[in-house]
Formats: structure tokens, C-alpha cells, sequence
């Protein structure tokens, strides 16, 4: 989506950049391309898995720490 911006009668070259800034955000195209340049990519299924049976493991020594009066090694 291309557009052009051209300079109206004894406007300055700072106003015309002002104007072309405004049209620009206006239009998306900026937005757009953030998202595309900034995505992040959907973690497999496996992953979540494994994931998911750490933070269980993590949790139940916690537990386990906290019952025999140890100091917590938890991150806060």
C-alpha cells in the first residue's frame, strides 16, 4: 500500500515530514510490519509438555523443602 506525499504550496520540508509521519501511522503500514518483524513462533506441543511436568517437579520439591523447615530455594 503505497501512497505519496506531496509538499502544498511554501510549506516547509518539517511540515511535509510531519504530514508524511501522520499519513504513515494512519495507514497501519507500520504496525503491520512490527508485528511481522516481532513474531514469535508457536511452541510444539511436546515442549509445552515438558514444560508443564518441570514446573510440576519444581513445585512438589518446593513443597517437599518447605515440610522438612528448609530454607526455599525459590526465585522471587
Amino acid at each position: 500500500m503505497a501512497f505519496e506525499i506531496k509538499r502544498q504550496g511554501r510549506e516547509s520540508s518539517q511540515g511535509l515530514v510531519r504530514r508524511f509521519g501522520q499519513r504513515l501511522q494512519r495507514s497501519g503500514i507500520l504496525l503491520r510490519a512490527r508485528r511481522k518483524r516481532f513474531k514469535t513462533r508457536e511452541k510444539s506441543a511436546t515442549g509445552k509438555k515438558r514444560r508443564a511436568l518441570r514446573r510440576e517437579e519444581l513445585k512438589a520439591e518446593y513443597l517437599r523443602l518447605e515440610k522438612l523447615g528448609k530454607p526455599s530455594t525459590k526465585r522471587r
